[in-house]
């Protein structure tokens, strides 16, 4: 290899270094700071700002591999499958009700955040459309970029339904409850404590990759989480293994998905990203409100927690969210199971609004 060859590697090498470096600064400010998720919202609030201000360290700027949230990802699905038991299924058909629920609430979300992208910001209809999917991320953007939508405007507007409800919902617990959540509360999954043996191993690694390759096969909305969390749950409802991802990984984890995210804002012009952030936060404002009316009405007819509820309805991420419940003792199988629900209703709502909206573009054309 040519010397010349190495200074590309050399560079990347470096803006991951550098990456790296400000996202752990980050986290242990937010450990220190007794912040919820810290690893998490730490290194997204630390590469987030780097990214919005465009700052670069001796003149490198930071960066991580794309494919490197792919790579982890897969392990909180396997984390949240292991939630799954027989006792758990027992109790199962109490969730009917509160599962019902979510097909009512999902299109009352993405009403709510469509009038808000149209009113407030003006939006095109395609766009708003789709910036308004309360679930379905990636889904969200191929449709909407299919559909003419504005791609960076869409790409923002969903990052940030993600990002804040990431911010906020943790805070919120942790001013109701006066209890840390996340990795700083010392939370460990159950099962994180038995011994691994080679046979376990192989099993929990047999679950995140293949679960990836069959969600990819039979496109699972969101598979990249949903197909190890299913593979997970069928091998310890099975009783093959009882193990978890050990929790240095769940941190790591964390951190990653963290870092990612706040890079996703590199290169955004300043005043897009103020507009974006203003929609976005009165879209997940009412949505968390609604999602607050859906937790109190359940809770009085179900009685089951009245967190464990809300987090089940708060339009973030299964990982983020069941991240959430593991720290509060929640019933992690409740929350992913509705929040899987929601993100299967809001792309099936999405792919009948595509073709209206791609109608009503060619009715416009014509």
């Amino acid at each position: 290899m040519h010397r010349s060859d190495f200074r590309p590697l050399a560079l990347r090498l470096a803006a991951m270094v550098i990456a790296t470096a400000i996202a752990l600064a980050g986290a242990f400010a937010a450990r220190a700071a007794s912040l919820p998720l810290p690893l998490m919202l730490g290194s997204l609030v630390a590469l987030g700002g780097v990214s919005i201000l465009r700052l670069s360290v001796f003149g490198i700027t930071p960066r991580l591999p794309e494919g490197l949230r792919t790579v982890f990802i897969p392990v909180i699905g396997v984390a949240i499958g292991a939630g799954f038991s027989p006792a758990l299924l027992a109790e199962a058909g109490r969730w009917l009700t509160s599962l019902a629920a979510v097909a009512l609430f999902v299109p009352l979300a993405h009403a709510l955040g469509y009038q808000v992208y149209r009113r407030m910001g003006g939006l095109a209809p395609s766009t708003a459309f789709f910036s308004a999917m309360p679930g379905g991320l990636f889904e969200a953007l191929e449709m909407g970029e299919a559909a003419g939508a504005d791609r960076q405007m869409l790409v923002v507007l969903q990052f940030l339904r993600l990002i804040l409800c990431i911010l906020l919902v943790p805070i919120g617990f942790t001013l109701l409850t006066g209890q840390v959540v996340g990795s700083a509360a010392g939370v460990r999954l159950q099962g994180a404590s038995l011994p691994y043996t080679p046979a376990d191993v192989l099993l929990l690694v047999a679950a995140g990759v293949g679960g990836v390759l069959v969600g990819r096969l039979v496109r699972l909305p969101g598979g990249l989480i949903t197909g190890p969390l299913f593979a997970s749950a069928a091998i310890h409802l099975a009783g093959f293994t009882a193990t978890v991802p050990p929790p240095f990984l769940i941190g790591v984890t964390q951190l990653v998905m963290g870092a990612t995210l706040g890079l996703r804002f590199w290169g955004m012009p300043g005043r897009t990203f103020g507009l974006a952030l203003r929609l976005a936060g009165v879209n997940v404002a009412a949505m968390l409100g609604l999602a607050m009316v859906f937790a109190a009405v359940l809770h009085a007819i179900l009685g089951e927690r009245l967190s464990t509820v809300l987090l089940a309805f708060a339009p973030g991420g299964v990982a983020e969210m069941s991240l959430v419940a593991l720290s509060l003792r929640a019933s992690v199988a409740f929350v992913s199971a509705h929040h899987i629900l929601r993100i299967v209703i809001a792309v099936a709502m999405a792919q009948a609004g595509h073709r209206l909206v791609l109608g009503r573009r060619r009715e416009e054309g014509r």
